[in-house]
């Protein structure tokens, strides 16, 4: 339960005057009582006092001159009282109007991010006393910024309130919404599990898609929503804030327009329980002590079966406190460390690599965030592989598609001064979400890489192979090379060699390797025996 201030409870129980006249009139009027008391005894008790008249006389002048000259002296009393009490209601209205301000969210009418943090920690309290359960969904609007940039944030305040008129038309009487951010919303659900919160997280989206509550109709937005529960999956209560934010992470890098619940075993990085600060400076230690490792996978031509290229890729060292690579990226980009950990990758990548042969490249990952960032250079790219004796023509800087551009105009500034200064680019992981088939029509790319999930459904869904084709003819217009990534089966390699692919990379054609150097393949003896039933995918 929540305690009161002392400030509460201060103004909260002040006696109103009307209390405060009858206290003081009730202890008078028993003097007055006590005083003609004495007087009758002392006029009427025989054998004493001067006489019965003399008695009467005087209790006829206490019974008018008392109560006149008490009137007059408690008049001032009360008129101060009655200030007083005047005062008091103002100061009570002021606080009141003072708290709902400092609780509420003036755009949207929603409590704000000071009453998010008090009312979690209230039912996050009360869930713990009496063992129910919580879900939480955090929700960040994927469009603002655009919105923003196009139309002015008149537009984008109005945006705004429509997702606050979305999310409150979702929810049930006892839920509580609240604009924790500039773009961020948070919902907690008293008494749901991580179903229901799923279930209400889809609702809003869909509103969302829909344009909004029906009385207050506007254009198709998108939102990404991350949401978790107590006691499960966040088995503590203090790890159902990291955890729904971890979904919601999650969501930004896989093309947005989603909602997702959180689920250990895909975003298990955030059930680290330890604070942004030490994360922070546990990226910070990595660093300085190159924690890291690279391997490099090789990229072959699906026609002559000889490599064509290497992607350079970075694991942790044995020891290191993040324990795998998703784990190192994740928490840079939530520390606001990726520029920093994309540099020191790129280094230890070209330290590893050796002189590259004649026609072999050096395939390397760069975030959107590096290449957004004012502090990026591509002369700093040139020095730190020209030092190992690598070539800037030699290197392909591969964009993931899986996080969010936030700045394209200032991606697209500075991947244009990587292909002024020799180096290629390639668009990562196309089709895993939505962002990257935007950048295909906005950067010019040099090389598409198809996701690993295209490629291992194209054999098996019409719809995933129909994709497949569509990407291969645009790259033929575009005079980009096609790499088909996450070829696995035979089946795999046979498909998208149907359809023109000539370069790919997977475990079927050679696992990450801490040294470089592999031999030529045999591609016809990788491919499956009966080729005809392999070339086209199942209905």
């Amino acid at each position: 339960m929540a305690t009161e201030s002392p400030t509460d409870m201060n103004i909260g129980s002040s006696a109103p005057s009307g209390t405060i006249r009858r206290r003081i009139t009730m202890a008078i009027s028993i003097e007055f009582v006590l005083v003609m008391g004495v007087a009758a005894i002392e006029g009427f008790w025989p054998g004493a006092g001067p006489g019965a008249g003399a008695a009467t006389l005087f209790l006829f002048l206490c019974l008018l001159v008392v109560p006149a000259v008490t009137a007059a002296l408690l008049r001032p009393v009360f008129r101060e009282v009655r200030r007083l009490e005047m005062e008091n209601d103002h100061l009570r209205e002021l606080y009141g109007r003072a708290r709902l301000d400092a609780t509420l969210d003036g755009l949207t009418m929603l409590g704000n991010h000071r009453a998010f943090q008090e009312e979690l920690a209230r039912q996050l309290e009360h869930a713990r006393r009496t063992g129910s359960s919580i879900a939480l969904l955090l929700i960040d609007v994927d469009d603002l910024k655009r919105v923003n940039d196009e139309r002015g944030h008149a537009s984008g305040d109005e945006l705004l309130v429509s997702v606050g008129r979305t999310v409150m038309s979702s929810m049930r009487r006892n839920d509580r919404a609240f604009r924790v951010g500039g773009d961020e919303f948070a919902v907690i659900l008293p008494g749901s599990n991580i179903d229901t919160g799923l279930t209400a997280a889809r609702r809003i989206l869909a509103g969302a898609l829909n344009g909004g509550e029906p009385t207050h109709p506007t254009e198709p937005y998108s939102l990404s929503i991350g949401v978790s529960a107590t006691p499960s999956p966040s088995t503590k209560g203090e790890l159902l804030y990291r955890h729904a934010d971890a979904a919601l992470y999650w969501c930004k890098r896989h093309g947005r327009t989603n909602a997702a619940a959180y689920d250990p075993g895909r975003h298990g990085v955030t059930t680290d329980e330890r604070s942004m600060e030490d994360i922070s400076s546990v990226i910070e230690t990595i660093v300085a002590r190159r924690l890291l490792t690279p391997v490099y996978q090789p990229i072959f031509s699906l026609k002559s079966g000889k490599p064509v290229g290497y992607e350079g890729l970075i694991r942790p060292t044995e020891g290191s406190p993040l324990p795998d690579a998703n784990s190192l990226f994740a928490a840079a980009e939530r520390t606001d460390r990726t520029v920093e950990i994309d540099f020191a990758c790129l280094q230890v990548v070209a330290e590893g690599a050796g002189e590259l042969e004649e026609g072999v490249y050096l395939s390397v990952n760069l975030s959107p965030r590096t290449l957004e960032s004012e502090l990026f250079h591509p002369s700093d790219l040139t020095t730190i592989f020209e030092r190992r004796g690598i070539s800037p023509a030699q290197i392909v800087i591969e964009l993931t598609e899986r996080e969010e551009v936030q700045d394209l105009e200032g991606l697209r500034r500075n991947a244009a001064a990587c292909r002024r200064a020799g180096f290629r680019l390639a668009a990562d992981d196309v089709g895993a979400g939505n962002a990257g088939l935007r950048l295909l029509s906005e950067v010019q790319f040099d090389i598409v890489k198809i996701d690993l999930s295209l490629v291992q459904g194209g054999v098996l869904h019409d719809p995933s192979f129909a994709v497949l084709r569509a990407l291969q003819e645009l790259a033929a217009r575009w005079h980009a090379t096609v790499v088909a990534e996450g070829v696995e089966t035979s089946e795999q390699l046979a498909a998208i060699r149907s359809i023109g692919i000539m370069a790919g990379q997977g475990y079927l054609l050679g696992r990450p390797r801490r040294q470089r150097g592999v031999e030529a393949l045999d591609i016809e003896g990788l491919l499956p025996f009966d080729l005809d039933q392999q070339a086209t995918p199942a209905a």
